[in-house]
């Protein structure tokens, strides 16, 4: 950080937690105990519109939690850099200039802007590269959903890799913003990859680029999205009251789509897992509410939508994990509905993750009625899945239901001790390839 503004050192103590701009407003006001501050404030500090004076600085560094010598320091690059330390002289000290020097500086000055427009005209992506990236992103995104993981994961980092290059250098400023979204769907499907493969530490270091691009692009509907992936990672993490807290955050973006019924989704889910039943079956509620009044289309298909299949799947679990009779009932009729409806969709849109889920929840809710027949129909799916088809959540819901069938009740079961190695087998033939994606050949 030796040679770093103090708008660049802002904003990068901010990504390090996690914040939004009007979180580090609200913590510094705590502090002062009186609204001293607002997000927008934060803001002018981090575009460096306005340098933080000492005594700000003092309660930032407070916040946190750094040396105030860092923020001054800081402060002190960007001033010399603006050049503030020398002070303009008054009208009354600048010499009288010839008129005939004044023509010739003007001029010259006129030349300068000549430069600058030709400079402004070097630009090192125009409208057609963006549409192709936002072409290749909508297509990688859809296909996500429905193929194998390791046919994909190499062209996802080619092209997030390519649009931080192009970031990198000039575009005008409504290309630069389309590049920036872009940029957030790739660091997107780059924390799916690793979610799916169990990598839970570089999934939450994709979703923090997501949204710090999704936030310079000013996307409400994208930094909503992400928020659901966050959710996504704290929930498998087994932050469960986190999770929960993510999925309430991205609520509260101005979003359209379908985004607010994933999120309230996700909310049920975490919800029923921490035991909080009239929450989960609220937040239920809400995603139906969602849905109903949704606005607009998803911009982009696959990975970023929610469509009303995938609502069942997550109602299906939530439901199961509420408990007892009716809500298992309940779960039956959602997964039920989750698969018919993947069935029927087209080869691209079936989601092959929400189909084990599903027939996962299904043979769940068959072993808790006492059905073991039922549950070994709704394995079977699974049992004939082709090997790393699997994600990571899968694999530990298959885990989960195996040391179910070995309960006491279960013992003396042919079935149940059946099912139990079958499930061990699959666990080790189909489990994701890898830790870590491969990198791609020399």
């Amino acid at each position: 950080m030796s040679d770093t503004g103090i708008g660049v050192l802002l904003i990068r103590l901010r990504a390090e937690r996690g914040w939004t701009q009007q979180r580090v407003a609200d913590e510094y006001n705590a502090l002062e105990g009186r609204a001293a501050k607002t997000g927008k404030e934060i803001g002018r500090y981090e575009r460096e519109v306005r340098t933080p004076v000492p005594y700000t600085r003092k309660h930032l560094a407070y916040v946190f939690g750094v040396d105030v010598a860092v923020l001054d320091r800081a402060a002190a690059i960007s001033k010399g850099r603006r050049g503030d330390d020398s002070a303009p002289k008054s009208l009354q000290e600048r010499p009288v200039v010839p008129l005939r020097s004044v023509v010739g500086a003007v001029s010259a000055d006129a030349v300068v802007s000549a430069d600058f427009a030709r400079f402004v005209a070097q630009r090192n992506a125009d409208e057609f590269v963006v549409e192709q990236l936002e072409a290749d992103v909508a297509r990688l995104s859809r296909a996500y959903v429905s193929h194998p993981l390791l046919e994909l994961y190499l062209e996802i980092k080619r092209l997030r890799d390519g649009a931080f290059e192009l970031l990198r250098g000039r575009q005008r400023p409504r290309q630069t913003t389309d590049l920036y979204a872009a940029a957030s769907r790739l660091c997107g499907l780059s924390a799916h990859v690793c979610l799916d493969l169990g990598d839970y530490d570089s999934a939450a270091t994709h979703a923090r680029a997501a949204r710090a691009c999704a936030e310079a692009a000013g996307h409400e509907g994208l930094l909503a999205w992400v928020r659901a992936v966050e959710s996504l990672i704290a929930y498998w993490t087994g932050r469960y009251e986190q999770a929960a807290r993510l999925a309430q955050a991205g609520r509260r973006h101005r979003a359209g789509g379908s985004v607010g019924a994933r999120l309230a989704s996700l909310e049920a889910r975490a919800l029923a897992i921490m035991g909080d039943r009239v929450g989960a079956v609220a937040a239920l509620a809400d995603a139906e509410r969602s849905r109903e009044a949704m606005t607009g289309n998803d911009e982009v298909p696959g990975v970023f939508t929610f469509p009303s299949a995938k609502q069942f799947a997550y109602a299906g679990t939530s439901h199961l994990a509420v408990g007892g009779r009716v809500h298992v009932q309940q779960a039956i009729v959602s997964a039920d509905a989750a698969i018919r409806l993947y069935r029927s969709a087209e080869d691209d849109d079936q989601s092959v993750g929400d189909l084990f889920a599903a027939h996962v929840d299904l043979a769940r809710c068959h072993l808790l009625l006492g059905d073991l027949d039922g549950t070994e129909v709704m394995l079977e799916f699974v049992f004939a899945a082709p090997p790393g088809r699997m994600s990571a959540s899968i694999m530990r819901r298959l885990t989960a239901l195996a040391g179910e069938l070995g309960e006491p009740q279960y013992g003396r079961a042919v079935q149940a001790a059946y099912l139990r190695e079958r499930l061990q087998h699959t666990a080790v033939l189909t489990a994701p390839p890898a830790a870590e994606p491969p990198e791609p050949p020399p």
